[in-house]
């Protein structure tokens, strides 16, 4: 799990590095009507880490809780993605991030093992839920990267 909690520690030095040198026109291209821009990719980013820390917390302190998703898309389209502040965004999602560390660096193999319940009766021990996290940003990075190549085509 070593390898684990130092990919989701580097997740925002990843999300940067991603982005270095993009000028506004190239974080703000939409590949698509209905794709989203690197912009937005990463205010879901930290909208995403804000829910899951919260679920990663819940499995480490509560007997089996319920996790809640939520839906991304209603997310992107009904709280102005374009007019947030990418900066403050990228910030809290290095806090978040920043914040979960004492916690990985002490976790008992018992605690890995932890479980939560979403409403389908899916189970997740606490070891799958932080997996998926790295999994998240690695998805977006590659949507990223394929969000500057087809703006590089277009141009």
């Amino acid at each position: 799990m070593e390898d684990i909690i130092k990919e989701y520690a580097s997740g925002y030095e990843m999300l940067r590095d991603a982005i270095e040198g993009l000028t506004e026109e190239e974080l703000r291209y939409k590949p698509a009507p209905d794709k989203w821009s690197i912009h937005q990719i990463l205010i879901h980013v930290t909208d995403s880490e804000i829910s899951s820390t919260a679920r990663l917390k819940k499995v480490l302190a509560e007997d089996e809780p319920a996790l809640i998703s939520f839906d991304q898309d209603a997310w992107a389209n009904n709280l102005g993605y374009d007019l947030l502040d990418r900066e403050q965004y990228l910030l809290l999602f290095n806090m978040l991030r920043s914040s979960m560390q004492p916690i990985l660096s002490n976790l008992t193999s018992e605690q890995w093992e932890r479980v939560g319940v979403y409403p389908d009766q899916e189970r997740y021990t606490f070891k799958q839920l932080l997996v998926y996290r790295v999994e998240h940003v690695r998805g977006h990075l590659a949507q990223i990267e394929r969000v500057k190549k087809a703006y590089r085509e277009n141009q």
